[in-house]
């Protein structure tokens, strides 16, 4: 990425979306009404709009290191409770994607300093389902399969929040887990069954 051509790259954007419609940036200017909420990986290649085909005001996104959901992340949680009060979403989509750096990091014997705290819950994801992955011996297959659990995880971070539960009571909202698979392009529902996680939890962490 050259610097320098950002602008350069802005000025075409803005002609090519002027092409398409002259009240594009008027009609931008009025305010957003996404009907879906994408927390997904910082990673770079990884670009939630591009990879859904969506366009500006459709989406609101939170990314991070590894697509986590932690409790005391106000990042996170402040996005999550301003898409769900606010903006009213009805989907909330977690994405994780293979060949994860965040993932892979997570389970190496090393000192990674401020990370260390971060990746930790990834360990911690790794360690509920320790016996599923341990008897996995391809090394590669056993982090993609860590990816997965660590998506269903996080989706299961979001339905232990009051304002998911809120919503799903209200009008029905869903979340989903999905994978982007890096090596093909192609994004994979991992189907969590929401409904039964949600019951299954609910003696614990149900809030009014």
């Amino acid at each position: 990425m050259d610097i320098n051509k950002v602008f350069e790259n802005n000025k075409t954007w803005i002609q090519n979306k002027l092409e398409e419609s002259e009240n594009y940036f008027e009609e931008l200017g009025k305010g957003q009404n996404p009907d879906l909420l994408y927390i997904g990986c910082s990673d770079s290649r990884v670009a939630a709009e591009d990879l859904m085909g969506a366009q500006p005001g459709e989406v609101f996104v939170h990314r991070n290191i590894a697509n986590m959901v932690i409790s005391i992340d106000l990042n996170v949680m402040s996005v999550v409770n301003y898409a769900v009060d606010h903006l009213k979403v009805n989907h909330i989509v977690v994405c994780g994607h293979y060949a994860c750096g965040g993932v892979k990091a997570a389970m190496q014997s090393a000192d990674l300093g401020i990370l260390n705290p971060w990746l930790r819950n990834i360990r911690d994801v790794y360690r509920i389902h320790k016996e599923e992955l341990n008897a996995i011996t391809d090394e590669d297959k056993k982090y993609n399969r860590l990816v997965e659990l660590n998506v269903k995880e996080q989706c299961v971070n979001l339905i232990k929040t009051a304002a998911v539960q809120r919503a799903y009571r209200d009008r029905g909202l869903k979340v989903h887990g999905w994978v982007f698979d890096v090596h093909t392009g192609k994004l994979i529902d991992l189907k969590i069954d929401f409904i039964k996680y949600l019951k299954n939890i609910m003696e614990i962490y149900h809030l009014d």
